[in-house]
């Protein structure tokens, strides 16, 4: 009897070290903003990016095309996006790309110019030197084979040293954590892993204005999706201060998978997420924004 009350006392206070290493803090809704197109290259967003001061942005989809518009706001809220420009990202060849070739997920700015691109379907990120070159993909390591078919890299990343990250969407390590990889402009890596909690799945990443990095998450049920957002200290390799900054019901904002996080004019940390319709009539194109605790 003693020694199962020790166990058990053990893992009573191994329980309550986990939960006490994730801080809740709460994000603020300012608005959702439907964005309609009536053309048939709209829809399937999963990666977006948006300015320093929140007016442009960079869209991709999920079938290969890239967007950029001007986003206009009355107050804090999302009044209007007008497109300027959008066209199909290529192959390395200069092919346009299609099928699990061409399912495009994440978007990630380079400093110097130019743009990265990870993939799904084919294992990969791409660095683009403008919209209208063609890929270079990055070597792909043998670690890559392994992961699931449909569901790799969804979230992309890029620090303030210049290196990259992405993390797959279901593959887990063998103790049920997120592996995280990183490219240093050389080689991959795996810096670092990230717990897994609960059935919230990765599909986008940034590095804030803050430099820390955050992951949107996403649960799918049958009546809906739910969402979270976790942010982490990243130094030394290891990711500190675990943070929950917004957790969702089911049916709060449509299928978010594009994570963009910036300053607006007030100095506010701003999330703006935008949401994947699947090109189906029963689910929309949704703008979504919160403000985060700094």
């Amino acid at each position: 009897m003693r020694c199962r009350l020790v166990v058990q006392l053990i893992a009573a206070a191994l329980w309550a070290g986990q939960v006490a290493a994730v801080e809740v803090k709460s994000a603020t809704y300012l608005g959702s903003y439907t964005w309609i197109e009536a053309t048939d290259w709209f829809g399937g967003f999963s990666a977006i990016h948006l300015s320093n001061d929140g007016t442009y942005a960079t869209f991709l989809s999920d079938r290969a095309t890239l967007a950029t518009a001007r986003i206009t706001r009355d107050g804090d809220a999302i009044s209007g996006v007008e497109v300027q420009n959008r066209g199909p990202i290529l192959s390395s060849m200069g092919r346009r790309l299609s099928g699990r070739a061409g399912d495009s997920e994440g978007i990630a700015l380079a400093p110097g110019g130019g743009f990265f691109v990870s993939f799904e379907g084919v294992h990969r990120v791409a660095y683009y030197s403008s919209p209208e070159a063609n890929a270079q993909v990055l070597p792909r390591p043998h670690a890559f084979r392994a992961l699931d078919h449909n569901g790799s890299f969804e979230g992309l990343a890029i620090d303030g040293h210049g290196h990259l990250y992405t993390l797959p969407e279901k593959t887990r390590t063998a103790r049920g954590d997120i592996p995280v990889f990183r490219w240093d402009g050389t080689n991959w890596s795996t810096p670092f892993n990230l717990p897994q909690r609960d059935r919230f799945l990765p599909v986008a990443a940034d590095f804030g204005p803050d430099g820390r990095f955050y992951v949107l998450e996403r649960s799918v049920a049958f009546i809906g999706f739910r969402t979270r957002l976790r942010r982490w200290d990243v130094s030394n390799d290891t990711p500190r201060a675990e943070e929950v900054l917004l957790e969702t019901e089911t049916g709060t904002h449509d299928n978010l998978e594009g994570l963009s996080v910036w300053r607006d004019d007030q100095n506010r940390l701003r999330a703006t997420m935008i949401s994947d319709d699947n090109f189906l009539a029963l689910q929309r194109t949704e703008l979504v924004e919160y403000l985060l605790p700094d």
